[in-house]
């Protein structure tokens, strides 16, 4: 079960989650990124897992990555069931950093439909949500996408979360509702629209007494989604950096009150296993500090 003291964490503390969950799909980018080519692994998909584990690892140890700044990070399954220095890595996260474990639970993306991409079928949710729940993880993330302002699909796609929200909540854990409006959609701004009125929609369907999270695309009109931000039923509303590059993400961030980075590319951009110990900590930490500025004083380097 979710902890009063994670919660408090996640609904008011200043500060910024980092999406630490790159799954099977997205996993030869990032290590490509980080200075590691395909052929190190060569089609190895369990030594591919264990280099992006050493990466994050060294991400999750490094000085600045603590819960001063970094209220929470988001873990693929894999890396939930791994260990950090000797300690799984939710006990670690919370235990020796201060942040709140997370885990992304879907399962990939369906082919678009209707201008969007549901989440495909989730078998064996039920015991990945018991086995987060024991090892102390707070919350879930999941995400589908939006590529057209299609008043339908986009109806399904918040249909879609609310329905696997509850089951969610129901193992005593809170979600982190995504559905992304790709960054790509002619019509955006249109969508973004459409969406929060889906969203808002979903909110008033919720049992009395449940709360949610949202990671949303950085909108187009700043302040979009202050109504979310505001309703009691919205634990926190988080923005994901979309394929911006960090200072762009950065700059429409901090244009947008009360909304916070949940960024992955954008966190880990410049990071090389090549850095030597010093050089890695202080390019993560200035990565830090600057989603940190936006996030919280509203300020873009």
């Amino acid at each position: 079960m979710a902890n009063d003291t994670m919660k408090q964490q996640m609904a008011s503390k200043g500060g910024f989650i980092a999406a630490l969950d790159q799954s099977g799909g997205s996993t030869p980018g990032a290590l490509r990124l980080y200075g590691i080519p395909d052929s190190e692994y060569a089609g190895d998909e369990a030594k591919m897992f264990e280099l992006m584990h050493e990466f994050r690892v060294r991400m999750m140890s490094a000085p600045a990555f603590t819960g001063a700044k970094v209220i929470a990070a988001i873990l693929f399954e894999r890396t939930m069931d791994g260990e950090a220095k000797g300690k799984p890595v939710p006990t670690y996260l919370w235990e020796d950093r201060g942040v709140v474990p997370i885990v992304k639970v879907d399962k990939g993306l369906e082919h678009d439909q209707d201008g969007v991409q549901l989440m495909k079928p989730m078998p064996g949710l039920d015991a990945l949500l018991a086995r987060a729940a024991k090892l102390g993880v707070f919350g879930t993330k999941m995400r589908s996408v939006i590529n057209h302002a299609s008043k339908d699909g986009i109806a399904a796609i918040a249909r879609q979360q609310f329905e696997i929200g509850e089951q969610i909540a129901g193992h005593g854990l809170v979600p982190i509702l995504e559905p992304e409006v790709s960054i790509k959609a002619t019509d955006k701004a249109r969508a973004e629209t459409i969406l929060l009125d889906a969203l808002a929609e979903g909110l008033d369907r919720l049992p009395a007494g449940r709360q949610v999270m949202f990671k949303l695309t950085l909108p187009d009109v700043p302040d979009l989604y202050a109504p979310l931000i505001e309703d009691k039923r919205v634990l926190r509303v988080v923005a994901l950096s979309g394929g911006y590059s960090r200072a762009e993400a950065c700059r429409k961030l901090a244009l947008n009150h009360g909304m916070i980075a949940s960024f992955s590319r954008a966190l880990t951009e410049g990071l090389l296993r090549s850095m030597s110990d010093a050089d890695f900590d202080k390019a993560l930490g200035e990565a830090i500090a600057e989603i940190y500025g936006a996030s919280v004083d509203k300020v873009a380097a």
